[in-house]
C-alpha cells in the first residue's frame, strides 16, 4: 500500500498529463467521428515516437537543470551517418551500434563543454547545435543519401501487429531503461540533486561533473535512436532532418511536468506529453485546421506548463511556511 502511495505521489503530474490527453482526445472525437478510429489513434502514437525518443532524453538533461538545443543537430549527424554507412554495403548489426555510438561521443562533447569548460548549458549546446548541423552537410555533402539497405529499415519499421512498428517497442524499452536509471539507481538520485541545488550536491561528495556528463549522454542517445528511427521512416539521409525538433521535446518534458528550473521531472510524463502533443496536432489536422495553427497552440501549451510548474511552486511553498509557523 505505502508503494502505491509512493508511486502515485510521485507520478501525481503524470496523471495529470494522462487526463489532459485523455480530455484531448475526448473533445476532438466529438468534433470529428473519424479522430476515434484505430488508424488514427494508432497514428498519434507513431508521431509521438521520435519525439518521445528525443524527449527522454531532455528529460535527463532538464532535471539536473541544464538543457541541450542541440538535440535536433545531433538527430541529423547521426542520419546521415548511419545512412553513408549503409549505402556503403556496412552490415545493419554495425551500422546501430555505430549510430548509438555518435549520440554517445556528441553527448560527451556537451557534457565535456558543460563540466570542463564550464559554459552554460543553454550556450554549448546552442554552440554544439550549429556545429553539427553543419558536420552533418559536410558527411553527406549537402545531398540526400540514397540506396541505404531495406535491413536498416526493416529493423525500425517492421510491424508486429496492424499499424504498430517496431520503433514503438523500442520507445518503451528506452523509456523503461531511462525511468530505472532515474528512480532505482544511485545515478538517477544524483541527477535529481544536482538539479535542486548543485553546490550542497558537490558539498555533499557527489562528483557532480560525471554525473552531468552522464546525464548529456543519456539525452545524446536519446536523439541518436530518434535520428534512426527517423532514417527508416524516411529512406534517405536527409541533412536537414530533426531541424526544430528541440522545441518539441522541450514542450512534452514541460508537459510532462518536468520542472525546467531543474531537480524534478519522470519519464512516463514526458512519453504522455509527447503523445498529447501528436494528439492535438492530429486533432487540429482531422478537423480541418491550418498547420500553422500548431506552433500556436504548442507554444500556448509550453508557457502553461512551465506556469503551471512555477505555481505549484509557489503553493508548495507557502504551504511549507504554513506548517512550520
Amino acid at each position: 500500500m505505502k508503494t502505491a502511495n509512493h508511486f502515485i505521489h510521485r507520478n501525481a503530474r503524470s496523471f495529470t498529463t494522462l487526463l489532459a490527453l485523455i480530455l484531448i482526445i475526448l473533445v476532438f472525437s466529438i468534433m470529428s467521428p473519424r479522430y476515434f478510429k484505430y488508424d488514427n489513434l494508432i497514428d498519434i502514437i507513431n508521431q509521438g515516437v521520435v519525439n518521445g525518443f528525443l524527449a527522454c532524453g531532455m528529460t535527463v538533461a532538464i532535471i539536473t537543470g541544464g538543457i541541450d538545443l542541440s538535440v535536433g543537430s545531433c538527430m541529423a549527424v547521426v542520419i546521415v551517418t548511419c545512412a553513408e554507412l549503409s549505402s556503403h554495403g556496412v552490415p545493419t548489426p554495425l551500422v546501430i551500434p555505430a549510430g548509438l555510438l555518435v549520440g554517445v561521443v556528441i553527448g560527451c562533447i556537451n557534457g565535456f563543454l558543460v563540466t570542463r569548460m564550464k559554459l552554460q548549458p543553454f550556450i554549448a549546446t546552442l554552440g554544439t547545435n550549429q556545429i553539427f548541423r553543419g558536420l552533418a552537410y559536410i558527411i553527406s555533402g549537402g545531398q540526400p543519401v540514397l540506396n541505404m539497405q531495406l535491413s536498416l529499415r526493416s529493423v525500425f519499421q517492421t510491424e508486429i501487429v496492424r499499424g504498430v512498428r517496431l520503433n514503438m517497442i523500442y520507445l518503451l524499452i528506452l523509456a523503461v531503461i531511462f525511468s530505472v536509471i532515474l528512480t532505482r539507481r544511485r545515478a538517477g538520485v544524483y541527477i535529481y540533486a544536482i538539479g535542486s541545488n548543485v553546490n550542497a550536491s558537490r558539498m555533499s561528495g557527489i562528483n557532480v561533473e560525471k554525473y552531468l556528463m552522464v546525464a548529456y549522454i543519456m539525452c545524446s542517445v536519446g536523439a541518436a535512436m530518434a535520428g534512426m528511427v527517423t532514417l527508416a521512416r524516411l529512406g534517405t539521409g536527409e541533412p536537414t532532418a530533426g531541424d526544430g525538433f528541440e522545441t518539441m521535446a522541450i514542450a512534452a518534458a514541460a508537459i510532462g511536468g518536468t520542472s525546467l528550473a531543474g531537480g524534478k521531472g519522470a519519464i512516463l510524463g514526458t512519453i504522455l506529453g509527447a503523445f498529447t502533443i501528436s494528439a492535438l496536432k492530429i486533432g487540429l489536422v482531422v478537423i480541418g485546421m491550418d498547420t500553422f495553427y500548431q506552433f500556436i497552440a504548442i507554444g500556448l501549451i509550453i508557457i502553461f506548463a512551465t506556469y503551471m510548474d512555477t505555481l505549484q511552486g509557489i503553493v508548495t511553498s507557502a504551504l511549507s511556511r504554513k506548517k512550520h509557523q
